[in-house]
């Protein structure tokens, strides 16, 4: 009996039974001769964007559609990575691999807004990475963008993953209310509370690749050896065994050379710094500089303990030091490996200009916030290696590991520890102890290091993703701190305030910070976008839709 191809739904004539798959009326007649992963990551999104693979819906076992495709199993391995990469399906260990998401339209262009993503900014120049914040584009590096990156999907958006919780068409209420003024205290609760589709918000890492069988691991071993002593109240300073490794750690990975005496274990940078108000005042402190542009939330952290923060203005080779001697204030809180949000580097001529500011009298606040995330450049050393006498400084895993871990580490200078010890110990007596010592295992047995690695791929790999859909629907715009980090700040020449950006960009479902937020003094405008916490095929959607805002403020 003859047949029609087997695209139209049909096994095709003399094929024999076996020589395919049920599941989707694969035939292996159809595999190419080469490039296998492809072809077969083509047929599972087509399956999932036309309904046949629903939201739910389980895929067959790697080695199971192998055998029947005549694949190896590494080519159904990668095609599965990849439709995990775009955030379509999850493994769920004994649950199989199961769809998670399916795409959907992005939110029509509102009146006099063109659909075309072909206009341009009025620039006319493509997009271009900066290495310095100065507003001057500089030529990509090599490699920056690999091959194909531009070729992610743009335009779509996935429903039905979690978090993503406006649907098509949805306008958010917060959008005309959230950039409206001046960012208060609850802004950050506020813009995480909206709802949206994609979230650009920076300073968050791939929380979908939390280590969570090695986490159960090292819990399992943490208790089976644990004696009923440690489950009373621990050392304010934290538990004895993770100040060892948290030592190890900064000596193996950040250059720092400290005793594990000197390392107060608290729940983050922002514990670190409520921890450093009352000890900075008794010392006389009345103020400490930030860099401007700086975090808006460590910002607001030092002045809801009573510490003014006088704007320094950062350049491309990091903090100026002259402007910070003209504020007369005696301490400044930096992050010189990877400055917040500008992405510049502290060169050797300014910290050695620091080395002198120190040596008046100065002391310089640390914040080592992401300085393990880095893709295209050597590891920049912590100032507390060089000025040991003179730095405090913070850390945390919320970037390596989750934010919801609470858990940092802060070195002071002698003279301050004793008095920092204090403050913990009335603030809340100490860590809570058990995930101290499951985190103290994790870096003790390399795992934390082997989860870095595994983070860089794929931080890189999604922030590439960021560059090329920014390339294509935000042509001439300039794009920061690329080399490291979780996020990307990017600068435009349009004359559109990026609080107008950022409020449009909701409505669209799209959230991200304006760069005004974290800038005291005027300057031009621009966007924050964190990309490690989103999919590649997510990130090119969202990119899309915040070129379709901009474009529909300036009439583009």
């Amino acid at each position: 009996m003859g047949t029609v191809d087997e695209r139209r739904g049909v096994r095709a004539a003399g094929e024999l039974p076996g020589q395919g798959s049920d599941f989707l009326q694969l035939a292996v007649g159809d595999v190419p001769g080469c490039g296998k992963a492809e072809w077969l990551t083509g047929r599972l999104r087509q399956a999932i964007a036309d309904g046949r693979l629903a939201v739910g819906a389980r895929l067959p076992p790697t080695r199971v559609l192998a055998a029947e495709l005549r694949l190896s199993r590494g080519v159904v391995t990668e095609a599965y990575r990849r439709l995990t990469e775009d955030g379509q399906v999850e493994g769920r260990r004994r649950g199989g691999t199961v769809v998670v998401a399916a795409p959907f339209a992005p939110v029509a262009d509102s009146p006099g807004t063109r659909a075309s993503d072909s206009t341009v900014l009025p620039s006319g120049e493509p997009a271009t990475v900066a290495g310095a914040f100065t507003g001057e584009p500089v030529a990509a590096r090599e490699g920056t963008v690999p091959p194909g990156a531009g070729s992610i999907a743009s335009g779509t958006l996935f429903a039905g993953a979690p978090g993503s919780a406006a649907p098509r068409g949805v306008r958010s209420p917060a959008a005309g209310t959230l950039f409206g003024g001046p960012p208060d205290a609850a802004v950050f609760d506020a813009l995480r509370a909206a709802p949206a589709a994609v979230d650009f918000g920076p300073g968050r890492p791939d929380l979908a690749t939390f280590p969570r069988a090695a986490w159960l691991r090292a819990e399992r071993a943490v208790l089976a050896g644990l004696s009923a002593d440690h489950l009373g109240y621990g050392d304010p300073r934290g538990a004895p065994r993770l100040r060892r490794a948290v030592a190890d750690w900064l000596a193996r990975v950040r250059g720092v050379r400290v005793e594990p005496d000197e390392v107060l274990i608290v729940a983050g940078t922002a514990q670190a710094l409520t921890l450093l108000h009352p000890v900075l005042r008794a010392d006389g402190v009345d103020a400490v500089a930030v860099e401007d542009p700086g975090s808006l939330g460590a910002r607001q952290h030092l002045r809801n303990g009573g510490l003014a923060t006088p704007p320094v203005p950062v350049d491309g080779d990091g903090v100026r030091v002259d402007a910070l001697r003209a504020t007369g204030a005696r301490a400044v809180l930096l992050t010189p490996a990877h400055q917040f949000p500008t992405g510049v580097v502290t060169s050797g001529e300014r910290r050695r200009e620091l080395l002198d500011w120190v040596r008046d009298g100065g002391l310089v606040l640390e914040d080592d916030y992401d300085a393990e995330h880095r893709y295209d450049r050597p590891p920049v050393p912590a100032l507390r290696a060089m000025l040991a006498g003179r730095v405090c400084y913070m850390g945390s895993v919320s970037k390596l590991l989750a934010p919801a871990l609470r858990i940092g580490w802060l070195v002071a200078p002698p003279r301050h520890r004793a008095a920092l010890v204090d403050a913990k110990r009335f603030n809340d007596l100490g860590n809570a102890v058990l995930p101290q010592l499951v985190l103290a295992r994790l870096m003790e047995t390399g795992e934390l290091e082997r989860h870095l690695r595994l983070l860089r791929g794929r931080h890189r790999r999604r922030r590439d993703a960021m560059i090329a859909a920014l390339a294509e629907h935000l042509p001439g715009a300039v794009v920061h701190g690329a080399a490291a980090g979780l996020h990307l700040t990017v600068t435009y020449a349009a004359d559109v305030p990026d609080t107008d950006v950022a409020a449009a960009a909701l409505a669209r479902g799209v959230k991200c910070q304006p760069l005004s937020w974290h800038r005291q003094s005027p300057g031009p405008p621009g966007l924050v976008l964190g990309y490690a916490a989103t999919p590649p095929g997510v990130i090119a959607g969202g990119v899309a839709l915040l070129g379709r805002a901009l474009r529909g403020l300036t009439g583009g």
